[in-house]
């Protein structure tokens, strides 16, 4: 850090409280929050990290909608299990709290009359869509039509969840209102408007030309905008829920809530001070001294909002700091797919943490090992059981289990003494002196997959050590020699406790206790002397657990009964081709048959073959439909509707009297039509 700088404020996106977290937002925003803010605290530096949840806009007012409850009984449900499960899974903050707090409602309350007083908003009357029937004006979320650019129908006002376009409600084809499912029409209304672009000039100078070092996606994202003029940005809207707007004439407004939402930073900070002074201090020491230092993690989707909307806020007010850093993340997809709330194509925190009881740390780990840090990323369940069964349990905890296994059996659990140190040792032990500058390096730039992988590296440089010396072996002829090989592995084990403890908590205390470790401390690291020869060692106990296949089959089963539920959903029937005329249906011969007999044809993938009852002395029908029938045998017996008249084929070295008509389904398999009441076999169609 910056020696300019004597505290750190870091903030993690406030997740919107209509639904539970899910693992893009843990690896694009909280858990690369939370390694940065225990590395500092590791250091011992002075940071306080802010999080809470975004309780107002129209995500939480449409899930009251769908689930027929008032909005603020979801607020609540939600807050508190995103709330349970960030702590559950060891997200650190020193504070966690809400938008619908009193602090909050009467902090951002003042923060908007203070920049109304200055004049730095405008005004402005414009048309928007009113729903007629539910005599309210629309926010973009409950406006859906035909999307302008893939056709696609359910696009939101302002995003096609398909084909992931940003939108307006004017572009929508044929839109519709989500509350009442009338048109919706334009009606003018006034609002209140940030002037970004009178904002623009200082913008430019301070991202493009002072923040060269931020990530090449939120630099770039922030000259595209840039480099556009910007456009001033309404901060109110028409709204019963949220926080009204201070401002006389203003009935039935709120603000905005990305107005509101950032802000809740802020009030989550005065909140927590207030409460703890004496451990915190005043909160305007953290917003508003030279000497602190701004971080805001968030997903790409925010960067806007945290590089340009937000400074612009705070710069209008006067008083605040601003960002010294936004290390954004781009997308996690989930195998393959983007990950959609709607569609539920997500794994929830608050299921992971059920259905893996005490594998927090795994999913840290594989998270931060996929880090979306510079482009969308995949997260797959066999690569989440690979990581873990490869890396942590063969690796990480192989080489912990053996030294403290060993240590048991030979020194009777005490740290072995340190009587020589050969060339093989001195070499291994420069392999790691360099870890705590490296790992450094990587952290202060906001390089946590890469971080990660150091701290890997050093869990190999232990577990070859112990496997090239033997110690095992050695025991049997050279008790000195073997002292001395554990004592240097429990040293490498004490320094994995260190630095896995930004990435690994849970684990990192675990070993710590197995290893009698007292202090740790981040200038420790890299030392061969944290564990005093002799002192006792606590009871060895597998640090990681493999994880079978069952477990992992189930998830994956999981996703598969969601995409299909999702066909289901999205499926329409194909559009009807072209026209036709009762002169050509009267040329069709359909007919009714009773299969008699049904078999693959050899040699081919796709044929089956038929003996069909016609009522006409029989006749043999080949149809492909082999691949939705793997048991041709139950259809034996069925009565069914094939063309009569169609001209004798040869496929396959067998003669086709007909054709068997079937129906695709819409998860693409064919099915044979049947009568639903049984009739005389030859009998017509028509």
């Amino acid at each position: 850090m910056d020696k300019k700088f004597k505290r750190t404020t870091v903030t993690s996106a406030l997740p919107y409280a209509n639904g539970p977290v899910h693992i893009g937002h843990l690896a694009g925003v909280y858990v690369p929050a939370d390694i940065y803010v225990r590395y500092l605290r590791l250091k011992g530096e002075e940071v306080i990290f802010i999080g809470g949840s975004d309780e107002h806009g129209v995500p939480v007012t449409i899930r009251a909608k769908k689930e027929g409850c008032s909005t603020q009984d979801v607020v609540d449900r939600y807050h508190k299990i995103i709330k349970d499960s960030f702590q559950e899974f060891g997200i650190s903050f020193d504070v966690y709290s809400r938008t619908t707090s009193e602090t909050h409602h009467k902090l951002a309350s003042d923060f908007f009359r203070k920049l109304y007083d200055k004049n730095e908003f405008t005004e402005k009357t414009s048309e928007q869509y009113y729903d007629e029937e539910a005599k309210q004006f629309l926010a973009d979320r409950y406006i859906t039509g035909e999307c302008p650019r893939c056709h696609a129908q359910g696009a939101y006002g302002d995003q096609c969840e398909k084909c992931g376009s940003a939108l307006s409600p004017e572009e929508l084809i044929n839109p519709v209102s989500q509350l009442s499912g009338a048109k919706p029409v334009l009606k003018s209304t006034k609002h209140w408007y940030l002037p970004l672009n009178k904002h623009q000039d200082w913008l430019k100078d301070w991202i493009l030309n002072n923040h060269k070092e931020w990530r090449p996606n939120v630099y770039g994202q922030c000259k595209s905008w840039l480099d556009m003029d910007l456009m001033p940005r309404a901060v109110t809207r028409d709204l019963e829920w949220g926080i009204p707007v201070p401002v006389e004439g203003a009935e039935g407004k709120v603000l905005y809530v990305w107005f509101d939402a950032p802000i809740g930073y802020i009030s989550n900070t005065k909140e927590i001070c207030d409460k703890n002074p004496e451990k915190y201090g005043n909160w305007e020491k953290w917003w508003k001294e030279e000497d602190t230092r701004l971080i805001h993690f968030i997903g790409k989707d925010n960067i806007v909002f945290h590089c340009i909307v937000f400074p612009a806020m705070l710069k209008a007010e006067g008083s605040y700091i601003l960002p010294d850093n936004v290390p954004s993340n781009e997308f996690l997809n989930l195998e393959g797919g983007k990950i959609s709330t709607s569609r539920n194509w997500a794994v929830w925190l608050n299921e992971y943490l059920v259905d893996f009881p005490g594998k927090q740390d795994t999913l840290r780990y594989v998270l931060t090992a996929n880090a979306p840090e510079t482009k969308d990323n995949d997260f797959t369940w066999k690569d989440f059981q690979t990581r873990n069964n490869s890396e942590l349990v063969a690796i990480y905890g192989n080489f912990v289990n053996r030294a403290l296994v060993l240590t048991q059996k030979y020194f009777d659990g005490k740290v072995p003494a340190l009587s020589e140190i050969t060339d093989y040792d001195k070499a291994t032990l420069q392999e790691f002196a360099d870890v705590k500058g490296n790992l450094e390096q990587l952290l202060d730039n906001f390089k946590f997959r890469e971080a990660q992988k150091e701290a890997m590296n050093l869990a190999r440089i232990g577990n070859k050590y112990l496997a090239e010396t033997e110690p095992w072996k050695l025991a049997k002829t050279d008790m000195e020699r073997t002292a001395s090989i554990l004592h240097i592995g429990l040293q490498i084990a004490a320094n994995l406790a260190i630095a896995f403890e930004p990435f690994l908590p849970f684990s990192s205390e675990k070993l710590r206790k197995m290893l009698g470790m007292e202090t740790f401390e981040w200038n420790q690291l890299g030392k061969i002397d944290l564990l005093k020869t002799g002192a006792a060692l606590g009871k060895a106990e597998l640090l990681f657990e493999k994880i079978e296949d069952e477990a992992i089959d189930a998830q994956i089963q999981r996703l598969e009964r969601i995409k299909k539920e999702n066909e289901e959903k999205n499926w329409k029937p194909e559009p009807i081709e072209g026209e036709s005329t009762i002169d050509d249906f009267a040329k069709l011969d359909i007919r009714v048959g009773t299969i008699l007999e049904c078999q693959k044809v050899p040699k081919s993938d796709k044929l089956l073959q038929f003996k069909i009852d016609d009522g006409m002395g029989g006749r043999t029908i080949l149809s492909g439909i082999a691949k939705s029938y793997p048991n041709p045998e139950e259809l034996v017996g069925m009565q069914i509707l094939f063309v009569a008249n169609f001209p004798p084929r040869k496929m396959m070295g067998i003669e086709s009297q007909g054709m068997i008509m079937s129906a695709v389904d819409k998860d693409g398999k064919l099915v044979v039509t049947s009568v639903s009441k049984k009739v005389a076999n030859g009998s017509r169609v028509g």
